[in-house]
């Protein structure tokens, strides 16, 4: 299997060149990155549980998805692409925001991404890729802003630092 490359980029989102994921996470590097969190029409925002034979945090949950852009998508192609990949169904995205987070993990690799927040709106099932996915269920926004508080351990390190600036977006926004 190919090693997928992650754009390089500085503070601005400007790219600078084009790198290994792993020695990029190995090096901490700035680098281009997408969230998507997808809601229904009760307002819930679909989590995955992450497989248990990822490299990094294992059956932890997060948002709907997330992954890395490819040089030649838009942040929107490259949102739903995993989406249809991870979780089996494809939605209209729509870019919120964006900013930079540094988050290490225990294995000594680091994320440090400049993330690219996208919204979408599904209320049918998905179709869960198994290599990729553990489970899914929907949650309630301040159900899970609560179970972060209670049980910060269930959950992946970047969807706590997304998941605070996701929720103060739509504290301050109409989305």
């Amino acid at each position: 299997m190919k090693e997928e490359k992650v754009i390089l980029v500085d503070q601005n989102d400007k790219p600078v060149g084009l790198m290994e994921k792993i020695e990029a996470h190995e090096r901490a590097l700035l680098h281009r990155a997408f969230s998507v969190f997808v809601l229904n029409d009760k307002n819930q925002v679909l989590l995955q549980q992450r497989a248990k034979s990822k490299y990094h945090s294992p059956l932890l949950w997060t948002n709907t998805c997330c992954s890395h852009q490819r040089p030649e998508e838009t942040n929107v192609e490259a949102g739903k692409r995993r989406l249809k990949e991870e979780m089996g169904f494809e939605v209209e995205l729509k870019e919120l925001f964006h900013f930079i987070y540094k988050a290490p993990f225990d294995n000594g690799l680091t994320e440090h991404e400049l993330d690219h927040v996208m919204i979408g709106r599904f209320d049918g099932e998905p179709k869960i890729n198994p290599e990729e996915v553990e489970s899914w269920k929907w949650m309630a926004i301040d159900d899970i802003k609560e179970d972060l508080q209670l049980n910060p351990e269930m959950y992946t390190v970047w969807f706590k630092i997304i998941f605070d600036e996701f929720y103060h977006h739509l504290e301050s926004h109409k989305v």
